[in-house]
Order: C-alpha cells, then structure tokens, then sequence
C-alpha cells in the first residue's frame, strides 16, 4: 500500500492464488490535509498567492458595504427639512406674456389653509436699475452695496425660511398689508453695510428709497441664499419696483408627511382658473436617491473588485503553475507509488482552493474593518448585509479553483518516467 494514497483490494483476473492487485485511492480528507501542508511549507510564497484574492474579496466586500452603508445615510441626511419643504414655481410666462405674476395678493392665506401646511409666502429677487444700489447712506457710492441682492418676501415666507434672529424682530403681516418700508438683513449684509446694532434705528438705502433695518437674521433652516440678501416686504417691492420680471417663486413649509400632498394641491389652491400656470416641486423620493447611489457606487467599485479579483485569479493561476514545476520531481514520485493522474489534479485543485478560500476569509474580515473605519471616521452608521459576509469566502474559493484548473491539469499529465528523470 502506498503511503498517503490508502489501497482497497480487487480481485485478480490471473490464477488462484496469485497475489491481488492493489488500486491507490486519495479520500478527501487526505487531499486537504495534504494541501494545507503544501501550503504551509510554503508560507511567503502562499501569503503572495493569496494576497490577490484578499484584496479583490475584501474589495468586493467594501463596496457592497459602503454601498448599503452611504445608501442609508441618505435617509438619514433627508431630514425634516427636505422632506417638508415645497416649492412652487411661477410658469405663466410659459403660457402667456399677458400674465406678469402668477400668485394672487392674497396667496399666502390660500395655501396656509390647506391640510399640512405650516407657512407659505411668495418671494422673489427684485431686478433693481443700474444706478440703484444698496447701502448704509443716502447717495453712497462705496461699490460694495451694489452687489447685494435684494429680496421681494411676503410675511409668510420668511416663517417658512424659519429664521433665527440675532437682534430685532421680523416683518409681519401687518408690515406687507400696510407696504411698511422696513428691511431684514443677514448677519453677513449687516457686516458689510456697517450695521452691527439696531439700538440707533439704523436704515439702509436702496437707490433714493430709505428702509429700516428692523432685523437681523443670524441663520436661517430653508434657503441659505437668504442671508446674503436684503429682504423687504412683498408689497413694498411691487408697489416701488413693479411685479417680478423673471417670475417668483413660493416657500411652503409642511408637517411630515404632508409635502406629497400639498405640492398636488397648491397649485389648484393659488389659480383654480390656471393650476396650470404655477409648478409645484415636492421633496425628492429617498427611495429614488439610494437607488441612484447604489448604482452609482455599485458599478465603480465592483469594476475595482473585478479586476482585483482578475488579478488574484491570474496570480494564484501564475504561483500554482510555478510550484508545478518545481515540485515535478514530487509528482514523478507519487505517480511511482501508486498515485493516478486524478489524485494530481485533485490535489493541486485542493491547494488552490485553500488559498483562495484563506483569501477570501481573510479578505472578508478587511473589507469589513474597511466598512466600520470609514463609517466611524465619517460618524455613519455601518451596513454590511449578511449575505456578503457569506458570500465572500465563496467567491474567494470559487477564485481559487478557477486559478488551479489549468495547473493541476498539467501537473496531472506528467509522466512518472519523466518526472524522476529531472
């Protein structure tokens, strides 16, 4: 019986009496154990070969986890904000010229009525002359204020803009209806004009026009663009200025829940006559963002992982091939002692599959510890399905026998007599 390769016994087709012949035989369990320690006599060599199977599984693995884990955070950075805003636009212009402002006076008042609705108000960036400009003194001409956009806002849509104020109060309603010519101004406007007090009533100019300053606003929740701009009442703005010439827009701010429905609503609500004439623009679907992102993602990083995996794939298939024809003086032998062609093969498959299954586990536990680094240094929240997890070690042992095919199949047609001969 030849060692490593167990005997069973067969009949003779010769006399009776004559000795029986035995036939080798290579059990499953002798094939890893005798894999793993071709491995392990080896040990740089098989890191080396390995090493192309860890990065492309701990690729793979990374991917799929930043995916699922960037793919949450959208829920998370849709936040109560975004999912209770909406805006509607003012598209008459599109329909006819005959229709300067889309928005009735009393707009406000007809979308706040309206289920779900906390504040509404119409605003938009006055077009002021050449010659008009924005500053702290009547006929100033410091270069500075003139690049202040001024904005047309109705009571309404500064509450929906949810403004912090830092000194002084906001305009209200009564300010729109009456046309008071009062202004608010961000901390950033205020700076600029020289205003960092409202305890001498200060005022600003806007060409000839003198409005006071009756607030300044040190952040707002909803349009950021806000704070670099003056904002005076919307009726003010009509009656010095005239309606907008490139249309106006609405601020709608809604309970949870209810954007969906408003933005159907609201332009009904403002233009029964024209619903048509005014767009509303819901809050974007999460479920539609975490789509684009997994694609997005998915496509980039799994191309890295693929070639990764090619890589490993070629590497272990290179490594393999070598160790054939170091190890030709060994095979020669163990086909002199009984062992077959398939006993080879299967071998040198086992081997490969061993490194690549130790690659893939490996290469899981990188991928993953990449997931949670990159989370914890971006204060996420880590996702990594369970299925990946899973699913690595297999690529991984899948790569390996793909690599050894070729390899073991060379090595299992060297002839004993030619092997011992080198």
């Amino acid at each position: 019986m030849t060692p490593g390769f167990p005997a069973r016994r067969r009949g003779s087709l010769g006399r009776p009496g004559e000795d029986t012949v035995e036939e080798s035989r290579f059990p499953w369990r002798d094939a890893v154990s005798e894999s793993t320690a071709g491995v392990l006599q080896r040990p740089a060599r098989a890191a080396l070969t390995a090493l192309g199977t860890v990065l492309g599984v701990g690729a793979f693995v990374a991917v799929l986890g930043l995916t699922a884990t960037a793919a949450s955070q959208i829920d998370g950075r849709f936040s109560r904000l975004a999912a209770t805003e909406v805006t509607v636009h003012d598209v008459a212009r599109e329909h006819t010229e005959f229709e300067p402002l889309a928005f009735p006076d009393d707009a406000d008042e007809r979308v706040e009525r309206l289920n779900g609705v906390e504040h509404a108000g119409v605003l938009w960036p006055v077009q002021l002359d050449r010659d008009q400009q924005v500053a702290s003194a009547p006929a100033a001409d410091t270069g500075v204020g003139g690049q202040i956009q001024v904005v047309a806002a109705s009571s309404g849509a500064v509450e929906a803009a949810e403004p912090v104020l830092r000194q002084g109060r906001l305009f209200d309603h009564w300010h729109d209806r009456t046309r008071q010519r009062v202004a608010l101004l961000g901390t950033g406007t205020a700076s600029r004009l020289g205003i960092t007090t409202l305890e001498t009533q200060p005022a600003i100019f806007i060409g000839e026009q003198a409005f006071t300053v009756i607030g300044i606003v040190g952040d707002v929740r909803r349009r950021p663009d806000l704070l670099l701009s003056v904002l005076v009442p919307r009726s003010t703005a009509q009656q010095l200025w005239g309606t907008p010439k490139e249309g106006a827009d609405m601020l709608v701010s809604t309970r949870i829940g209810a954007a969906q429905q408003v933005a159907r609503e609201a332009p009904t609500a403002l233009r029964p006559d024209h619903p048509e004439y005014l767009q509303a623009v819901p809050p974007p679907d999460p479920r539609g963002l975490r789509s684009g992102v997994n694609q997005d993602l998915g496509q980039l990083f799994l191309l890295l992982a693929g070639v990764c995996l090619v890589i490993g794939t070629v590497g272990i298939a290179n490594t393999t091939l070598v160790a054939v024809m170091e190890r030709t003086g060994e095979i020669g032998l163990r086909r002199a002692l009984g062992a077959r062609s398939r006993h080879v093969l299967i071998q040198f498959l086992t081997e490969s599959a061993v490194l690549g299954t130790l690659g893939g586990i490996i290469g899981t536990s990188l991928g993953v510890l990449a997931v949670v680094g990159v989370a914890v240094a971006r204060d996420w929240t880590p996702v990594v399905q369970p299925g990946t997890v899973i699913a690595a070690p297999v690529i991984g042992l899948a790569t390996g026998l793909l690599a050894g095919l070729y390899p073991a199949w060379r090595a299992a047609r060297i002839q004993p007599v030619e092997a011992l001969r080198r």
